[in-house]
């Protein structure tokens, strides 16, 4: 696993220009658009963290105007996916250690929570919707072989689910507005590690179960181990890779 940011390609074929000049059938605005398929490639890591972006390189590769752009650029710095450093310009986010950690201490608290509120009040339809999602979930190959565990955005997303059950307005603020689409980019990221698919898995079925039985405590307790888990995960692989980077740096005779 490669931590270091490579930098933005840029595409300018005229095909591509006309797939984002050609107004949109659903309604939705070109930066919108463009919103969209740049948040899609930092998240799954097609744009690496720290990679340095340029409005006039970003124009060229969609085949727009700065506008469209600009409206888009700051749509992704109110998500926290992308920063603007003073006299350097716009880069994807790239947390430190410490920093990913305390985004994990935040989400073993907040989801920890929500778990206890979904407990405590989400309606048994919606929990059954819970089971029949990670029964989709369980048809992933990838999965099945317990090489890596992939959730799309939104509503296919375990965790996104729980906390709107949560029916907490703040949370939801939070966990499936503000934080989402970094922690999401950072949970895309780890989400594949020997032996830990399938584990995280069963434990969400765990945590479905204690909210089925309405015990508020097991579920808390569940969800903060559920990511305390993945916390300690994700510590070991950027260590790792940390590690190897500083091995591969060359020796001083």
């Amino acid at each position: 696993m490669s931590l270091n940011p490579q930098p933005l390609i840029i595409n300018d074929s005229t095909e591509n220009e006309q797939r984002w000049s050609v107004e949109s059938a659903d309604g939705q605005t070109l930066a919108d658009r463009v919103f969209e398929d740049i948040q899609e490639a930092i998240v799954t890591g097609s744009i690496a963290p720290g990679t340095k972006i340029t409005e006039p390189g970003l124009a060229k590769r969609y085949g727009i105007s700065r506008g469209p752009l600009r409206e888009a650029m700051r749509r992704l710095e109110g998500r926290h996916l992308v920063t603007r450093i003073p006299h350097v310009g716009a880069r994807v986010v790239s947390l430190t250690i410490e920093e990913l950690l305390e985004l994990y201490e935040v989400r073993e608290a907040m989801e920890g929570m929500a778990c206890r509120l979904a407990a405590r009040q989400m309606p048994q339809a919606e929990i059954d919707s819970l089971k029949a999602l990670l029964q989709k979930h369980e048809e992933q190959a990838e999965l099945q072989e317990n090489i890596a565990y992939y959730q799309k955005e939104g509503d296919l997303d375990f965790h996104y689910r729980l906390v709107l059950g949560s029916g907490n307005k703040k949370l939801m603020e939070l966990l499936c507005g503000e934080l989402y689409y970094l922690v999401r980019m950072y949970r895309y990221r780890f989400s594949a590690t020997s032996g830990r698919p399938q584990r995280a898995f069963t434990e969400h079925h765990r945590i479905v179960d204690a909210i089925e039985q309405r015990d508020e405590e097991l579920a808390e307790m569940l969800m903060r181990r559920h990511i305390r888990a993945s916390r300690n995960n994700v510590e070991q692989r950027f260590r790792e890779a940390e590690a190897n980077k500083i091995k591969a740096l060359p020796t001083q005779d």
